[in-house]
């Protein structure tokens, strides 16, 4: 027997002694071929009967034949703890590891090896399972560039993850965006939050109130104090996030009034800025309306839409992004001289 059959029938067995019950009346054989097709081992019901005959001269298996159909299960407290997964898991985990290696740095995906592992060689193992196939068909690309996940310091996730778990405080040695050296904080850590290739400790300061989200990447040491954290009056995640927290959004919810190509009118009506969000086409183009958060994120999203967007409320919304577009003017012109 070619050792790529051999590999696929053991696959085929190891997966259904998993699908057999501990107990009588146990699943009839018809009932593990359709168990066993739905996982992708595409065989008769007179080939199951045989892999019975032949596991239950080795295996502490047992045939029901109190009444027909007849049910196979294990003999009482003998059951096998079968290790591995099924196809569909390890295509799932497979997927699950393309995805998680564009978006969070090494330290978060290191629990996850061992099986990631399990599911590279599961599906390596079955060429002629068209289910295996379904890997070569899904890709996951994340959009816009692909940014490389920014490098965490080996162990701060741990250390972070344990004062949330056990509630203590944190110190810590954190550099704020655009600031060239650190300082010592006290953090009272509230929850974790992954944005693309970013992840954030959502912490209050010591003696202040606000949550306010810390970059992992930017603390340069962390350790868990022996003081219990504490946590904002009414604070959770969801309401921090609703409240525009992970949007980084400063000023509250404005209403966005902008001027948009119909182009971007169309992506808009796909994916809308909000729930209030409203789009009127007109003779030059089409008129936006839409309830968006204040933030760095809104004006980036503005910037990168170019000339299919023309802000005209807020006003100081609007001076501010004419300001930047002035000063990217003078950069282009100042790097041709």
């Amino acid at each position: 027997m070619p050792c790529a059959d051999k590999e696929s029938t053991l696959a085929r067995q190891w997966e259904m002694m998993r699908l057999i019950p501990p107990r009588p009346p146990g699943r009839t054989a018809g009932d593990l071929r359709a168990a066993l097709a739905e996982a992708g081992h595409a065989v008769t019901k007179r080939t199951v009967e045989r892999d019975l005959a032949d596991l239950s001269g080795i295996f502490p298996l047992r045939c029901n034949a109190v009444s027909k159909p007849y049910g196979w299960h294990w003999e009482a407290g003998a059951r096998l703890d079968i290790p591995g997964m099924d196809l569909t898991e390890a295509f799932s985990l497979g997927l699950l590891e393309e995805v998680l290696r564009s978006l969070v740095p090494d330290s978060f995906t290191q629990g996850l090896e061992q099986r990631f592992r399990l599911a590279r060689e599961k599906l390596a193992h079955l060429p002629g399972n068209p289910k295996a196939r379904w890997s070569e068909l899904v890709r996951y690309q994340p959009p816009g560039p692909a940014f490389l996940p920014p490098t965490v310091v080996p162990g701060i996730l741990r250390e972070v993850q344990d004062g949330l778990l056990q509630g203590r405080r944190l110190r810590a040695s954190y550099r704020a965006a655009g600031k060239d050296e650190a300082r010592e904080v006290e953090l009272h850590p509230l929850a974790l939050l992954q944005q693309g290739v970013r992840s954030y400790l959502i912490a209050a300061a010591l003696g202040r109130d606000k949550p306010l989200a810390y970059a992992l990447h930017r603390f340069e040491w962390v350790e868990a104090m022996p003081e219990q954290a504490k946590r904002p009056a009414g604070f959770t995640l969801d309401r921090f996030l609703q409240r525009g927290g992970g949007q980084f959004a400063e000023g509250g919810a404005i209403v966005l009034k902008a001027r948009v190509s119909e182009e971007l009118a169309r992506l808009l009506e796909e994916t809308p800025l909000s729930g209030d969000q409203r789009i009127a086409k007109g003779k030059n183009g089409c008129s936006l309306v839409a309830t968006v958060f204040d933030s760095w994120q809104l004006r980036f999203w503005i910037l990168s839409q170019g000339a299919a967007i023309t802000v005209t409320q807020p006003a100081s919304l609007r001076k501010e992004i004419v300001e930047r577009i002035e000063e990217m003017r003078e950069g282009y012109r100042s790097g041709l001289r």
